[in-house]
């Protein structure tokens, strides 16, 4: 799969996974299936899952740290500001971790890599944001769509990015 088919389908991802409400139990089951997840798997990350306003959930599994917490915020950054998965900018920008300085964008609160997904609200548009970070930013972006797939009831092989790529990786 090439960089700009990685594209197109991250679109795609963005577009089927909309959730039909957001609220604390919501965000409490989405996290939850990430933490299943990575304590089934052993595998070492954080997980955050917040509304523009305020975080609903957070988990960290052993062997994290404080570089993941902020690997998450300035992906949460980067989310906000331009309602489109980390990753996807990521790859648009070819494989540039770092916004242009004409964005004004301080590399101290956003990077690209992935990890990153907007939260889509039916009727309401992109209202916050799950973010992992811990694993290559490819596989991050990967755990963030598998559980939005499972709370919405999709098969997450349908939509999961196929695991070889020349796209990059991130933290």
């Amino acid at each position: 799969m090439s960089i700009a088919d990685d594209i197109a389908f991250i679109r795609e991802q963005e577009r089927a996974l909309v959730l039909p409400a957001l609220d604390e139990h919501t965000a409490f089951e989405i996290g939850g299936l990430v933490r299943e997840r990575a304590v089934a798997e052993g595998l070492v990350l954080i997980c955050d899952l917040r509304t523009w306003d305020r975080q609903l959930f957070f988990t960290a599994t052993p062997g994290t740290t404080a570089d993941n917490s902020e690997w998450v915020r300035r992906k949460i950054n980067v989310v906000r500001r331009f309602h489109k998965a980390s990753y996807r900018l990521l790859l648009e920008r070819n494989n540039e971790t770092l916004l242009p300085a004409s964005f004004g964008a301080d590399p101290a609160n956003y990077v690209l890599a992935g990890g990153g997904f907007p939260l889509r609200v039916d009727g309401a548009g992109v209202v916050g944001c799950i973010a992992i970070s811990g694993l290559p930013g490819r596989l991050d972006h990967g755990v963030a769509v598998e559980a939005l797939c499972r709370h919405l009831g999709r098969e997450p092989a349908e939509l999961a990015l196929p695991p070889d790529s020349e796209a990059s990786e991130g933290k």
